[in-house]
């Protein structure tokens, strides 16, 4: 599959929670997380967000996040990488999930995109 899933949250436990919710609906997606800080800290790094890149076997990724300051590292992390990201300014949960179920089933990027449009964060 090229497309695939990363999760970035400043909560271990949230962002590898919200990975088990959507391998429920998505099993063959390749997800990879990038979540909280070394010895347990609340925060999120560009050096795991970078890994979550590169581990994740899919060229073009979907990327949610879950604070502020996550998206500033996913922008820094997107200049450092060669594979596509798609940045997503959506609630977490419901719009990585949405974005999981859908390309399980091989939905095209662009209604992906129309189906997360009403999710967006103001």
């Amino acid at each position: 599959m090229s497309n695939g899933v990363v999760i970035v949250s400043h909560v271990k436990e949230i962002g590898e929670g919200v990975a088990r919710l959507i391998k429920e609906v998505a099993n063959d997606v390749p997800i990879t997380v990038a979540a909280g800080l070394d010895q347990g800290e609340v925060g999120t790094s560009f050096e795991k967000i970078m890994d979550a890149f590169d581990k994740n076997t899919a060229q073009t990724l979907f990327a949610f996040y879950d604070l502020g300051s996550a998206k500033m590292n996913l922008e820094m992390a997107i200049d450092m990488t060669e594979k596509e990201v798609l940045l997503f300014d959506t609630a977490l949960v419901e719009s990585a999930y949405t974005a999981a179920a859908l390309l399980q089933v091989d939905t095209p990027i662009e209604t992906i995109k129309e189906q997360l449009a009403p999710l967006k964060i103001k």
